[in-house]
Parts: C-alpha cells; structure tokens; sequence
C-alpha cells in the first residue's frame, strides 16, 4: 500500500450545508499525493449522506458511534494519519487549489519548521469574500507569531500542515476544549519548535451563525479563558522554559485585563 504524504483530517459534526464545498476544494488540490481522512461525529443530519456521495481512493471515511467532540475525533484522525505531515481542514472552509503544494514544499525546504499555516480570507454563507484578519496578515515569521501568540491566536487552525511525528506526540489535550489549538501552539513553542505562515491566503474561512468562531466572537471578555488555559497549560507540563515564564506574564496580564472589562461592562462605560 502506498504511503501518502499528506494526511488531510477533517472532522465533520452537522455540516451538511458546507461539507461538499469543504471536501470538494481538497480533491482538487494540484498536489495529490494526499489522503483525506474524514470522520463524522455523530452528525444527526444529512452530513453522513454528502460524504458518502464521494467516489475517491483517496478518502478514507470514519463514523463515530456518537458525537465525541472536536478534540477526541482530531486526535483519532492523527492515530490513523499515514502521511509524514498533517494538513487540518474544517467542514465549512474552503482551500485554494494549490494549499498542500506550497505547504509541503515550505516544510520540505525549511526542516527548522514544525508547523507552516497561511494568511486567510473571510467569506459569508454566500461564499462572498467578507475581508481579511489583521492580526493574521501581520504575524508570519517565526519570530512574529512567537512574540504575538503570547497575548492572543494568531493561528488560523484549519489552515496549518503539521509534521506528523510531532503531532502524534502531542496531539491535542481534552481538558482545553474550544481553545485546543491555541494551547497546542503554547505547548509546541515551548518545546523549541517553530511554527511559520505563508503570506497568502490558502483558505477560504467561513464566518456563519453556528461556527466556531462567530459564536465566540460574541463573547464579551475571552481573557479569563485565556487565562485560564494558560495556568493549565503551565501546570500540568513541566517543561520549563523561558517561553513559560512569558506565558505565566502573558496570564496575568489575561487576568488583569480580564477584571477591567468587567468592571467596565458592570459601570457601563
């Protein structure tokens, strides 16, 4: 059996509305020497049925008896990755045709780097292009993303290849749910590996009323969740670091800021 270089995982829990678009954009990649692993967690609607109207070798389809969650089904697309790196894929995103080429080729040039992302774009239910993360365009070296990613995510998650090795190391950790990825970059750079982005957009990333990230961006002070993932990560991993001693100024920053806008939101000023 052949052994691909990429392994697309791409978990899928009630997508139907996305999900074809989401699967579509991979099978077109110009690099193809991929396998795309997707696991439906339990979707109660049509999701299921659109996946399996895909006919392609290069699918590997898995169901999970019931919903797990996002964290547990990402690290059983990881156990099952063959591929010597990683690519994420969410079901309501879109890559661009050429995302895994350039991605792998960056990795393969750049031994150094453990973790390569892109800059996104936004886009609507309509598929109409909303703008652009200012943050995410202004943060792509090592260097960048190393300083910035103290105080907040400068990661677009469905946007990352990711050496497989490392990956099956760490995996994601269930106690940080809805944050796992930004803890994972914590826990990465910790270690001395480095993550970089290239500086185009490679994804197509969806804002609508039930993803993610629109749901959070409606929460009115995300410091205390920082915070709190920060003093997780910091006390159940012993690698001490000087990178963990800025994470722990990062945390209480988190939690200063976190009291002022409390006070702020109760005074109504």
């Amino acid at each position: 059996m052949n052994v691909p270089a990429v392994s697309v995982i791409l978990p899928a829990y009630n997508c139907e509305k996305f999900i074809g678009k989401a699967i579509q954009s991979v099978l077109q990649q110009t690099f193809t020497d991929f396998e795309l692993i997707i696991i439906n967690d339990g979707s109660t609607d049509n999701t299921g049925s659109i996946i399996q109207t895909f006919d392609d070798q290069r699918i590997v389809y898995l169901k999970n008896p019931g919903n797990q969650g996002l964290i547990s089904t990402l690290n059983n697309a990881i156990s099952c990755a063959k591929g010597k790196y990683i690519a994420r894929m969410d079901g309501d995103d879109i890559s661009l045709s050429e995302r895994l080429a350039k991605q792998k080729v960056f990795l393969d040039q750049n031994e150094n780097i453990s973790v390569v992302a892109s800059t996104i774009e936004f886009i609507n239910e309509q598929e109409e292009k909303t703008g652009a993360w200012d943050l995410d365009r202004k943060t792509i070296t090592p260097e960048q993303i190393k300083k910035a990613i103290l105080s907040q995510n400068c990661i677009a998650h469905p946007t990352v290849m990711m050496r497989s090795e490392i990956m099956k190391q760490l995996k994601y950790m269930d106690y940080q749910k809805n944050i796992e990825d930004y803890d994972l970059w914590l826990r990465l750079l910790n270690r001395g590996y480095k993550i970089a982005k290239l500086d185009e957009p490679l994804l197509l990333y969806r804002i609508h009323a039930s993803s993610i990230t629109s749901i959070h961006l409606k929460k009115r002070n995300p410091f205390f969740k920082h915070f709190l993932m920060k003093i997780k990560f910091l006390t159940r991993f012993r690698h001490v670091s000087g990178f963990s001693f800025a994470v722990f100024g990062s945390a209480i920053m988190d939690l200063i800021k976190g009291i002022i806008k409390t006070i702020k939101n109760i005074f109504g000023s």
